[in-house]
C-alpha cells in the first residue's frame, strides 16, 4: 500500500512538474518546477528498489538544479523577479499563495515518502528487523563495482564534470568592455 501511494504521488509530481517546466516563462519558476520533477523521479526510483540511484538523484541532480538557479540569476544580470502588480502597488514580495503552498505540500510529501522508503532499506540491514523491505540494498554492490571494476569510467566522468564546471565558470564571468 505504501509503495503504491509513493509511486502514484511520485508519478503525478513528475509529470505535472515537467509540464509546468514547459509552460512557464519565468526561468526561476522553471528551475523550481524542474527541482520538483527530479524529486518525483527520485521517488519513482525508490519504489523500484534502486535506493542508490534515488539518493544519487537527490544529491547530484537536485544539487545541480540549485547550481542552475544560481547560474540563471548570474547570467540574467541578477534582476529581482517582481511582478508588475507588486511593482505598481509598491507591495513587498509575498511568500506565496494557495497555489504555491499546494505545490510545496505535494513536493514535501513526495520527498518525505521517498526518504521513508530509503530509510526502510537502511533499517533492514540492522539486526532487529522491524520494517520489511521487498528489495535488497544495492549500495554495497554498486560501490564495489565503481571502485573495483569500473574505476576508469568513474575517473573519466569526474574529469568530464570538472571540465564542465570550468567551462561554466568561463561562460559566467563578466566580460571586459573596452
Amino acid at each position: 500500500m505504501f509503495l503504491q501511494f509513493l509511486f502514484i504521488s511520485s508519478a503525478f509530481l513528475t509529470i505535472a512538474s515537467a509540464v509546468a517546466v514547459l509552460l512557464t516563462k519565468n526561468i526561476m519558476h522553471s528551475c523550481v518546477f524542474l527541482l520538483a520533477s527530479l524529486i518525483g523521479v527520485a521517488g519513482l526510483y525508490a519504489t523500484l528498489g534502486a535506493d542508490f540511484v534515488a539518493v544519487t538523484q537527490i544529491m547530484v541532480y537536485m544539487g545541480g538544479v540549485v547550481i542552475l538557479m544560481l547560474f540563471a540569476v548570474m547570467l540574467t544580470g541578477g534582476k529581482d523577479f517582481i511582478s508588475r502588480a507588486q511593482n505598481l502597488l509598491g507591495l513587498p514580495a509575498s511568500m506565496g499563495n494557495r497555489w504555491t503552498y499546494g505545490i510545496g505540500l505535494i513536493v514535501g510529501l513526495v520527498f518525505l515518502l521517498t526518504n521513508i522508503k530509503l530509510l526502510m532499506g537502511i533499517t533492514k540491514s540492522l539486526p532487529v528487523k522491524t520494517i520489511t523491505n521487498e528489495f535488497p540494498s544495492t549500495v554495497n554492490e554498486i560501490g564495489h563495482l565503481l571502485i573495483k571494476e569500473h574505476v576508469l569510467a568513474f575517473e573519466i566522468s569526474s574529469v568530464l564534470l570538472l571540465g564542465a564546471l570550468v567551462g561554466a565558470a568561463i561562460i559566467a564571468r563578466p566580460r571586459k568592455q573596452n
